[in-house]
C-alpha cells in the first residue's frame, strides 16, 4: 500500500477556503473508493511548514494519476477545482509518496 500526502501552505485569511477545497478532495477520494483524510497540524515545523495536509491511501501508484486527473468529477471539473484551489496557496503543494511497510509491529 502507498500513501500520497499533499501539504498545502495558505495564508490565515484563506484558511477556511482551503479547508473547503480539501474537504471536497477528501469526499471525492472517498466516493472513488479510496481512504482519504485531511490532516491539520497542531504545530508548525521550522520555517513555513505546511498549514494543511491531504492524505490518500493507494493500492497501486496508478491510482494517484487517475485521481489527480479525474478525482473531482470530469477532467474539466478537476482542472477547474485545481485552478481555484491554487489561488489560495502561497506555493505549489509539496507531495510525498510513501510506501507502507507491511511488517507487523511487535
Amino acid at each position: 500500500m502507498y500513501l500520497a500526502r499533499f501539504s498545502y501552505c495558505v495564508l490565515p485569511v484563506n484558511r477556511q477556503r482551503a479547508l473547503d477545497f480539501i474537504r471536497r478532495e477528501v469526499e471525492a477520494a472517498r466516493s472513488n473508493g479510496l481512504n482519504a483524510r485531511m490532516l491539520v497540524p497542531l504545530t508548525r515545523g521550522h520555517g513555513d511548514g505546511a498549514a494543511l495536509q491531504f492524505e490518500v491511501e493507494l493500492q497501486k501508484l496508478d491510482q494517484l494519476d487517475q485521481f489527480r486527473n479525474k478525482g473531482i468529477g470530469s477532467s474539466k471539473e478537476t482542472g477547474n477545482w485545481m485552478h481555484s484551489f491554487s489561488e489560495v496557496l502561497t506555493q505549489p503543494p509539496a507531495v510525498e509518496i510513501l510506501h507502507v511497510d507491511g511488517a507487523e509491529a511487535k
